[in-house]
């Protein structure tokens, strides 16, 4: 799916999101205070008002509000296109009592902003336009044509012209930039809550299959004696019935069938299992399971372990976390993608700091987008020669978006950074895409155990 598809997928799908409950109630609060200011003007300020088609006019949102709610079940979600009508029956509404109470010189102008906000905050790009477009016209014909306000004595109460020509600016002003600004940053919010939810959708299904495998190899393990024991009686009783040939072939039968038992637990064991011996594993190996997916993919990709710290030689037994290696393979798979021939992961620890580094010889990262890197739906256009390269990529920024935000989870800092622009990559052959991720050593490496003691019983999941 294109950036451009699930763009469109996501708007609608939110379009669904507003219950009628929710506009019937905002719309209440608003016939409410129509009510006030239309009674407060004419009781409170003797006012003139035109106050059957002010009524008329209130009237109308009552009957639609009625309708909604007996007609309509209490929980109906609105589609796009309802939200839609309801939002610009509004605007006209109250625009037809702002044009029925002096226009531009009422002071309550300032309320159309409502539904121009509402329908950039819930609804897609093109109904936002639309309503956004009705309220500048509106707003724009109130300057020229409305009914005065007239007090009792028959004065009419206006503001001088250009306050009017202030009051038109400001309101074309606050609906173009509010719009654009409730518009963005819900744009913004929505789209890191559905990058979250995939990123912990990702790392579920990873935890789901460790756990799955090590519920088999768990099978696997416990019923090992049993299988074991019908595999020895079976095998006496065959000889015990060297006379008696159809009971011995019975006996063969169950033999048989045990190593059959055996055997497919053994294969659906290979997953691995949620242990505590394997909880852990060198980092080399840690770092090798993650890029184990994309080591035959017609790149070559190159691991190294070695220490920063002369004394200490041997790799650490580092903690095999699901988000840490769903991370790390999603960091490789991008590498993998973009190099031109290889890969090299460098794997390095202290007694401080493990980390790990990612580099290729591909083209790296746009300069541009290096401060961007991370945020979830974000896409560089891309280039012919990206194109004719790779027809098939359509990135949105989301896996590394889940992969930064897993081994962030697990405690690590990212970087990432272009080879031209680092020095350290020690290799002038490094020129692609960097990436390097740092634990601080207490976070991913499990503590020592006292020399003799042992690891423990291995506890239910999720403990």
């Amino acid at each position: 799916m294109t950036q451009s598809e699930f763009g469109i997928l996501q708007e609608r799908q939110r379009g669904s999101f507003i219950r009628l409950r929710t506009m019937i109630w905002l719309r209440w609060c608003a016939i409410a205070g129509q009510l006030a200011a239309i009674t407060l003007a004419q009781e409170l300020y003797n006012l003139q008002l035109e106050l059957g088609l002010c009524y008329l006019a209130v009237g109308v949102s009552i009957v639609g509000n009625l309708i909604a709610i007996f007609v309509f079940p209490e929980n109906k979600r609105l589609n796009e296109a309802e939200n839609f009508l309801m939002v610009l029956f509004d605007l006209l509404q109250l625009c037809f009592l702002i044009y029925l109470t002096g226009g531009l010189h009422n002071p309550f102008t300032i309320l159309i902003l409502g539904p121009v906000i509402v329908s950039a905050t819930i609804m897609t790009l093109r109904s936002t336009i639309i309503i956004g477009a009705t309220a500048l016209t509106l707003v724009t014909l109130m300057v020229f044509f409305h009914l005065p306000l007239r007090t009792e004595q028959g004065f009419i109460m206006r503001i001088a012209d250009v306050f009017v020509f202030g009051q038109w600016t400001a309101i074309t002003i606050a609906v173009v930039f509010l719009s654009l600004y409730a518009r963005q940053i819900t744009e913004e919010m929505n789209s890191m809550s559905d990058a979250v939810v995939a990123t912990q959708m990702a790392l579920s299904r990873t935890q789901m299959l460790n756990n799955l495998g090590g519920v088999v190899a768990a099978a696997a393990h416990e019923l090992g004696t049993p299988l074991a024991t019908i595999k020895l009686t079976s095998a006496e009783l065959i000889e015990d019935l060297d006379d008696q040939p159809e009971l011995q072939d019975d006996a063969r039968l169950i033999r048989d069938q045990a190593d059959r038992c055996r055997d497919i637990l053994q294969s659906m064991g290979r997953a691995g299992k949620e242990d505590l011996q394997i909880r852990s594993a060198p980092l080399a190996e840690v770092v090798r399971e993650a890029a184990e997916p994309h080591l035959n993919r017609g790149k070559d990709v190159l691991i190294d372990a070695q220490s920063l710290d002369e004394s200490d030689f041997d790799p650490p037994l580092t903690l095999r976390r699901p988000e840490v290696i769903h991370g790390l393979r999603n960091l490789i798979q991008n590498a993998v993608d973009f190099a031109r021939s290889t890969v090299w992961i460098e794997a390095r620890w202290s007694d401080t700091t493990i980390s790990v580094r990612i580099m290729d010889d591909g083209p790296g990262y746009p300069t541009n987008m290096l401060g961007r890197i991370g945020d979830p739906f974000v896409r560089n256009r891309r280039t012919e020669r990206d194109r004719k390269a790779r027809p098939e990529y359509e990135g949105m920024g989301l896996g590394l978006f889940i992969a930064k935000t897993l081994l962030q989870r697990s405690g690590a800092e990212l970087s990432f950074a272009n080879g031209a622009d680092r020095t350290s990559t020690g290799s002038s052959r490094h020129r692609g895409a960097v990436v390097e991720v740092v634990w601080p050593r207490e976070v991913i490496v499990p503590p020592t155990l006292p020399k003799g003691e042992g690891i423990g019983e291995n506890p239910a999941f999720g403990v």
